[in-house]
């Protein structure tokens, strides 16, 4: 039995990425939600991964990661198999398809997902189905006091959604509830039509306490329904930018770090200071995670201050 007493509980997506070019094809084990829950384990914070994995190859490939980076995993039922990411750039444009696994992907919370999350300090939903009503309701009626340490990015993929609508509806709902929640502006651009600034603004007005909002190489922001409201450059390294990969997750695991390390020390963070101390360090490592090929992320040099926690 899995031994997630303490972890930070992570669940959503995880997969291959298969990468389909002229010279040939080439897997990764990836997903949004695997690459926090690694990204986590790098930083020093005890993890539980929580996705579909099937019995399959693809699957011994996932675990096999997993196993190497210290995450737990709890594997639920992949009666599809394992899910797997295609990005075909054979001919020029990269053209994106999904597996039945991926599309039909649901979690299920058995007793093993329940009392992972009654355990955990955070809980951080990435991928998830979100146009489902039948997965939203599970993960409302599994997490409890959602507002002290709910993490939820929608990370929404165009050729994953079976209804926008639904997922919008959805997934405002639950942020309402949630302690924080996560943005880019390709989320906008797909589930709104809108930018960035017109999604965050909704988000805190309409009950988010947080919105961490990712614009690539503009940077981030923090908006608090308090009004605390920062903004910080992605970190400018020497070294070239490799692959943008994984940045986004990056971000979010730096920042689920440092809400940790803050609840050690007996607070989350309040002020516009705090907050932005931690989004400095966020762009660190995503900038780090640019310099590297893959999604996996990368620690900033010493030089860079970088919250590690002692879970």
């Amino acid at each position: 039995m899995v031994d997630a007493t303490g972890s930070v509980v992570v669940i959503g997506d995880a997969l291959i990425d298969e990468f389909r070019t002229p010279e040939g094809s080439e897997d990764f084990v990836g997903g949004a939600a695997l690459n926090v829950a690694v990204g986590l384990t790098r930083l020093g914070v005890k993890t539980t991964l929580v996705a579909m994995v099937g019995d399959d190859s693809d699957g011994d490939s996932i675990r096999a990661f997993l196993a190497e980076y210290g995450v737990n995993l709890i594997a639920t039922p992949a009666p599809r198999g394992t899910a797997r990411a295609i990005s075909d750039r054979t001919d020029g444009e990269p053209r994106y398809s999904f597996n039945e696994a991926s599309v039909e992907r649901f979690i299920e919370f058995d007793d093993r997902v329940r009392r992972a999350i009654d355990a955990a300090p955070f809980v951080v939903i990435s991928c998830l189905r979100f146009d489902s009503a039948d997965q939203v309701a599970l993960l409302e009626d599994a997490v409890s006091e959602p507002q002290s340490r709910l993490l939820i990015d929608p990370n929404p993929r165009e050729g994953m959604l079976h209804s926008v609508h639904e997922f919008v509806t959805n997934f405002e709902r639950v942020a309402a509830t949630a302690l924080l929640v996560k943005v880019g502006d390709e989320d906008a651009a797909l589930l709104y039509n809108a930018s960035l600034l017109m999604l965050t603004e909704g988000l805190t007005s309409t009950g988010s306490q947080t919105v961490l909002s990712t614009a690539g190489r503009d940077g981030a922001s923090i908006a608090t329904e308090s009004g605390v409201l920062v903004h910080q450059p992605i970190t400018l390294m020497s070294e070239p930018v490799v692959d943008t990969m994984g940045a986004g997750d990056a971000t979010l695991a730096s920042v689920a770090a440092s809400l940790v390390e803050a609840r050690e020390s007996g607070q989350l963070p309040q002020t516009g200071d705090e907050w932005q101390a931690i989004l400095e360090r966020a762009m660190a490592v995503a900038a780090a995670t640019c310099r590297t090929r893959g999604a996996l992320l990368q620690l900033p040099s010493a030089s860079v201050p970088v919250a590690v926690a002692s879970v």
